[in-house]
């Protein structure tokens, strides 16, 4: 089992968590020879394993991540209708969240409802850290079925929680259009700054 420090993400749902930090330090080493930016990034364990599944392709970094998560949820007692990934940024062959939600899923016995759909292509947020304009570039960007999860108590699941305006508008979006009873987020990690 790997060590977590499991915090409390505030938003527009009910509860909130990121399991770790995303990064303990980064340290500026200078350019490489393309004069690209080069650091020496420490990461807890899972945020490690989440950046070897996302950044290396290594899918055995997965199983690590979904036990470690499906066993902090398990300790929380909480009870979910079903699951919801938040859809990548990025057109990945691997997304993600959706991935380690299929795990919890099968872990916990609880159905994942892939049901986010982007309105049109958007470029990753990752990069974007003026709140005004990550707000223009999420409106209107999700949406769901009408009454998709009518009644349903739904755990939205992240790999990455920044400034939590994507988990915010897809709440939204799970109460207003899909009729959810209540939303929880998990983040696997969550950045040192809200920007």
């Amino acid at each position: 089992m790997i060590k977590i420090n499991p915090m409390e993400i505030k938003g527009n749902w009910v509860y909130g968590e990121a399991l770790d930090f995303h990064t303990t330090s980064s340290t500026h080493m200078g350019q490489n020879e393309y004069g690209h930016d080069v650091w020496d990034t420490i990461r807890p364990p899972i945020a490690e394993l989440l950046y070897q599944l996302k950044y290396k392709n290594n899918r055995e970094a997965l199983n690590q991540i979904v036990t470690t998560a499906a066993n902090h949820l398990k300790r929380s007692n909480a009870i979910f209708d079903c699951i919801v990934p938040v859809p990548s940024s990025a057109n990945r062959a691997f997304p993600p969240a959706l991935e380690i939600a299929k795990g919890i899923g099968r872990i916990l016995g609880i159905d994942v409802n892939d049901c986010i759909e982007k309105t049109r292509q958007s470029s990753e947020l990752k990069g974007v850290t003026d709140p005004d304009e990550r707000q223009r570039l999420l409106s209107g960007l999700y949406k769901v079925e009408e009454n998709t999860l009518e009644d349903l108590k739904v755990l939205l699941i992240d790999d990455l929680y920044r400034s939590g305006s994507t988990m915010s508008h897809i709440t939204d979006v799970l109460y207003q259009q899909g009729q959810a009873k209540s939303v929880f987020t998990l983040a696997i990690t969550k950045t040192r700054t809200n920007r």
